[in-house]
């Protein structure tokens, strides 16, 4: 029960009501790599990240992978599926030793729009996938790799640090680009003093050089 009451999505419920949905919360333990929900399936549950990290992808029609978006730990997933009925959309894969807790359609759906909160959270949700699907496409139409990686730092930046920053080939199927491209527009970046590794966040050292080279600012070749 204490792990539903913190996550955000929940935490406007009644602990009533919480209790009542842990009653029947399933928690399940995923390895890396392993396939969190699948594409086509019946959306039969709201789920939740407790721990660990996933990532939204598809594939391509020559079988390549394209990443979507990441779920990080208290963020909720498979709510289209759950909201209109029709199969999941995509694929949702483990980067990580994951814990995921999931909430059966029957039983969560009548609560999300019940409670107006919990209705809002969902269309905001609902709202920011779409948004991101235009910058999604935004990204992947700029010209070079510089920009694509810098435009999607940016898109993950908060307050000077990207938390948990993903590894550089779950950053390269997001933008259509190798895993050695990306690592050499880190090593660019890095080089510059633009981005510095604390750990396994990212510090944005300079966000203005960092959005201009996103915008397509000239790299200056050092001599």
């Amino acid at each position: 029960m204490s792990a539903l009451s913190a996550l955000p999505l929940l935490s406007h419920l009644p602990q009533v009501t919480v209790a009542h949905l842990a009653q029947h919360a399933q928690v399940t333990a995923y390895a890396k790599r392993e396939v969190v929900l699948h594409k086509g399936a019946a959306g039969q549950c709201l789920n939740f990240l407790l721990d660990g990290r996933l990532q939204g992808l598809d594939f391509t029609a020559d079988a390549r992978e394209v990443g979507l978006y990441f779920v990080q730990p208290g963020d909720f997933f498979g709510e289209v599926a759950l909201v209109d009925n029709q199969p999941q959309p995509e694929y949702v894969t483990a980067l990580m030793r994951s814990q995921v807790i999931s909430i059966g359609k029957e039983l969560i759906r009548p609560v999300l729009f019940a409670v107006p909160q919990l209705a809002e959270a969902l269309c905001l949700r609902l709202s920011q996938r779409l948004r991101g699907v235009s910058e999604h496409r935004r990204i992947l139409g700029l010209a070079t790799p510089v920009q694509r990686v810098c435009a999607l730092l940016v898109q993950m930046e908060k307050q000077g640090r990207i938390p948990q920053v993903p590894t550089h080939q779950e950053l390269a199927i997001m933008v259509n680009l190798t895993r050695e491209s990306v690592s050499r527009v880190f090593q660019l970046l890095q080089g510059r003093s633009i981005v510095e590794r604390d750990g396994n966040d990212l510090l944005v050292l300079t966000p203005a050089q960092l959005t201009a080279w996103a915008e397509g600012a000239e790299v200056a070749v050092a001599t």
